[in-house]
Order: C-alpha cells, then sequence, then structure tokens
C-alpha cells in the first residue's frame, strides 16, 4: 500500500475528529476562541506528514539511484 493512501486515510480520519473537537467547542464552550487549535492543528498536521513523506521519498529515490 502507498504511504499516500495511509497519508489520505490518516488525513479523513484526522479532519473529521478535529471538525467534531472544534464544533463540540462552539456549541457547548462559552469561550468559542478554543476552537482555533483544533482547527489549525486539523490543517496543519496533515500538511506537515505530506511534506515529512515527500521528503523521505526523494531520500530513499536518491539512495537506490547512487547504489
Amino acid at each position: 500500500m502507498s504511504w499516500k493512501k495511509l497519508w489520505l486515510l490518516f488525513t479523513v480520519i484526522w479532519v473529521v475528529v478535529s471538525a467534531l473537537n472544534a464544533g463540540t467547542i462552539i456549541a457547548f464552550s462559552e469561550e468559542e476562541g478554543k476552537a482555533w487549535r483544533p482547527i489549525v492543528l486539523g490543517i496543519a498536521v496533515p500538511a506537515v506528514l505530506y511534506v515529512i513523506g515527500v521528503a523521505w521519498q526523494w531520500l530513499r529515490r536518491s539512495r537506490t539511484l547512487t547504489k
């Protein structure tokens, strides 16, 4: 299984859970400003993991070309 398929699965689950977390905070908390943290993490974490995956793939490819 490709790492991109695993990343996509993780991203969908992560975004849904983050959205539910932010929605719960907005619905039941008097401090709606606390909802920004799960929203930002819901976007940032999958993006960072994608960059790490691309870098890992690039490093593995460059190692196999030099051998």
